[in-house]
C-alpha cells in the first residue's frame, strides 16, 4: 500500500511538472507572438491600407476618346446628376451655360446662365440643386434646375464666398464636388497656391440652419499631389476617395479619405490610352457604376471604364 501511494504521488508530481512545463510554454509562445506581431505590425498595416477598397485609377480604359459636345464652348466643370442619371457639365464662353449630357456624350437640355460670370466648376447636391462656381470671386452660387431647358438666373441665389489667398488673373476656384451623406463640398483652388479646401453642412444650412465648418486640406496637396495645378476634384461615395484633376500635367491622381495617396492615370502620352492628348482636361466626375467622364476645353469629352 505505501509503494503504491509513493508511486501515485510520483506520477502527480510527473503530471503536475508537465503541467508547469506547458503552462511556461504557452506563456513563451504568446510572448515570442506578441513580440513577433509588434515587429511586423508596419507591415500589417501596409497589408491592411492595399485591402481598403480603391478606385484604382490605373485599371480604367478609355471607352470614348475626346468625342465634340455640338454647341459648347470652354467646357469647364461636369458632375453627376444621380437622380436622373445623367450628366452636367458647365461651360463660360459664348454664352455661359449647363448642358445636360446623356452618360455617352448625347446633348439632352441646355439651361442659360444670367449673372453668373467665370463659371468653372459645378456639383450636383440632389433634388435638382446645383453649386456653380464663380473662380475670379472664389463664390459657390447654389441654384435649382429647371425640369426642362430653360435660364438659370444667378440673382437673389444663396451664395458662400471664401476669399481665401485671392488672386488676381485666373488661379481662384477651379473644382467642386459634393458629398451627399456626409453634406459637405470639397472645393480645388486651381494654383498659387494650390488649396483644397472642405465646406461642411452647406444643404443644412440652405435649409435654415447656420451649421458651416471649414476645413483646409492643403497639407494633402502638399503632401501627396506632384501635379501642377488642381483643376477639378470629384468625390466617390462607394469608398470615400476624392479623384483630382491636373490640366497641366494632364493626369487623373487619387486620395484616400485621409489624403493619402492611392493611385493615378496619365491623359497624355503612350500609357493614357488616347489618340491624342486631352487638349486642356478641366473636368472629371464619376458615374453610380464607377465609371469616369472628363471634359476637355474645347469641348471635348472622354469616359473611362474600368477593366472587368
Amino acid at each position: 500500500m505505501a509503494g503504491a501511494a509513493r508511486a501515485a504521488r510520483t506520477a502527480r508530481r510527473s503530471l503536475y511538472g508537465l503541467a508547469l512545463i506547458t503552462a511556461l510554454a504557452i506563456i513563451g509562445i504568446a510572448n515570442h507572438k506578441l513580440h513577433w506581431g509588434r515587429k511586423i505590425s508596419p507591415h500589417a498595416a501596409t497589408a491592411l491600407h492595399a485591402a481598403t477598397p480603391a478606385i484604382a485609377l490605373q485599371d480604367y480604359e478609355v471607352v470614348i476618346d475626346a468625342k465634340p459636345i455640338p454647341g459648347a464652348a470652354e467646357l469647364s466643370g461636369i458632375t453627376y446628376d444621380f437622380d436622373r442619371d445623367r450628366l452636367l457639365a458647365v461651360s463660360n464662353d459664348g454664352p455661359a451655360e449647363v448642358v445636360a449630357l446623356s452618360r455617352t456624350g448625347e446633348v439632352l437640355e441646355r439651361y442659360r446662365l444670367e449673372g453668373f460670370d467665370d463659371t468653372e466648376a459645378i456639383a450636383y447636391m440632389g433634388n435638382g440643386r446645383v453649386a456653380i462656381a464663380n473662380e475670379t470671386l472664389q463664390r459657390l452660387n447654389f441654384v435649382d434646375l429647371p425640369p426642362q431647358s430653360g435660364t438659370i438666373d444667378a440673382k437673389g441665389s444663396p451664395f458662400l464666398t471664401l476669399g481665401l489667398n485671392m488672386h488676381r488673373g485666373n488661379k481662384g476656384f477651379e473644382g467642386l464636388a459634393y458629398d451627399v451623406a456626409g453634406d459637405r463640398v470639397f472645393i480645388a483652388k486651381e494654383r498659387d497656391p494650390r488649396q483644397l479646401f472642405e465646406v461642411d453642412g452647406v444643404a443644412a444650412s440652405l435649409g435654415g440652419r447656420l451649421q458651416l465648418a471649414l476645413q483646409d486640406h492643403t497639407d494633402w496637396i502638399d503632401r501627396d499631389v506632384s501635379t501642377g495645378d488642381l483643376a477639378d476634384v470629384s468625390f466617390d461615395p462607394k469608398t470615400g476617395h476624392l479623384v483630382l484633376l491636373s490640366e497641366e500635367s494632364k493626369e487623373l491622381v487619387e486620395l484616400d479619405a485621409e489624403g493619402h495617396f492611392v493611385s493615378s492615370r496619365p491623359l497624355a502620352g503612350r500609357g493614357s490610352g488616347l489618340a491624342n492628348d486631352a487638349p486642356s482636361p478641366e473636368g472629371v466626375t464619376m458615374d453610380a457604376d464607377g465609371n469616369l467622364y472628363v471634359v476637355s476645353e474645347p469641348n471635348l469629352f472622354y469616359v473611362l471604364r474600368k477593366k472587368p
